[in-house]
């Protein structure tokens, strides 16, 4: 049988709240995407969205992450929701150019459009990606209602990624609406986060799912069995998966990821993820 690889991760590495979980309790910033990737294969690469990394600051992820590593940085708002597409061949071309001494340890580009992209932009969308370099790999995450109409409008986007080998990117927020506005962070979730229909599809070979629970991580295990379900039979396709677990506070995302890979490790013969080093040095501690 034909296996895929499944990686699961977090919106960002950089959480000082994980000290002494996911984190030694000691860790400094510096020390976190090392750790972090001591654990999980894959993460979301946020920060791009709202402003560039430094060619150093790119040199030194590379040397402190596994060759099996992927980020998944997302395309600059720039490109995405200021531009929405259109002219944007100099903002793209340099953001790839900086990216490119990642090139080996790169999962799927997240090209996420706004809620104003609508059916109108496919030819914007097309003719973007007909340019894009085929060096690296793409999924695309949709918000307006107009992607979601089970119809014309959505097949034709389904038609135009396939066309470019490029994967659609899905949200699962269901969660998160479902939680009571308690906290400040679960209140501005809500306000953010997308309520968009249930999309259980793989489009190409690298499906991508983007879970948002709530900061309970045990409320959202109700909601995560049919996504384990569908990475068993993704892998079993061949595909890779890439799923991204996050919280309104993105405390409990770590667990919330293990928890996932445990479930799908169960199914489909995977290694069990390592522990975690602010665990690890628990129990060290407590050796002694």
């Amino acid at each position: 049988m034909t296996t895929g690889e499944f990686r699961v991760g977090c919106p960002v590495w950089a959480c000082a709240d994980w000290r002494g979980s996911l984190f030694r309790g000691d860790a400094q910033r510096k020390d976190f995407l090392s750790q972090y990737a001591q654990v999980f294969e894959t993460v979301e690469g946020n920060s791009t969205f709202y402003a560039l990394p430094t060619p150093a600051a790119i040199d030194r992820w590379r040397q402190e992450v596994p060759e099996r590593f992927r980020f998944c940085f997302k395309f600059p708002s720039d490109i995405t929701h200021r531009k929405m597409l259109a002219d944007a061949g100099k903002e793209t071309t340099q953001f790839l150019g900086l990216m490119a001494p990642l090139r080996s340890r790169l999962g799927p580009f997240l090209i996420q459009l706004g809620p104003k992209f609508d059916a109108q932009q496919l030819g914007a969308l097309r003719a973007f990606l007909a340019r894009l370099s085929r060096e690296f790999r793409y999924a695309v995450e949709l918000r307006h209602p107009d992607w979601f109409d089970g119809g014309p409008f959505e097949a034709a986007l389904h038609e135009c990624l396939r066309q470019f080998d490029v994967d659609r990117a899905v949200m699962d927020t269901r969660c998160v609406h479902a939680a009571k506005p308690g906290d400040a962070s679960t209140i501005a979730a809500q306000a953010k986060k997308p309520r968009v229909p249930l999309r259980r599809l793989a489009i190409g070979q690298r499906p991508m799912l983007r879970f948002v629970g709530e900061n309970t991580a045990s409320a959202a295990y109700d909601y995560l069995p049919q996504w384990i379900e569908a990475a068993v039979a993704w892998l079993a396709e061949g595909r890779d998966v890439y799923y991204f677990m996050h919280t309104p506070d993105d405390i409990e995302a770590p667990a919330l990821s293990r928890w996932v890979h445990e479930r799908v490790a169960q199914r489909a013969a995977l290694r069990p993820l390592p522990a975690f080093p602010g665990a690890a040095s628990a129990v060290q501690l407590g050796l002694w």
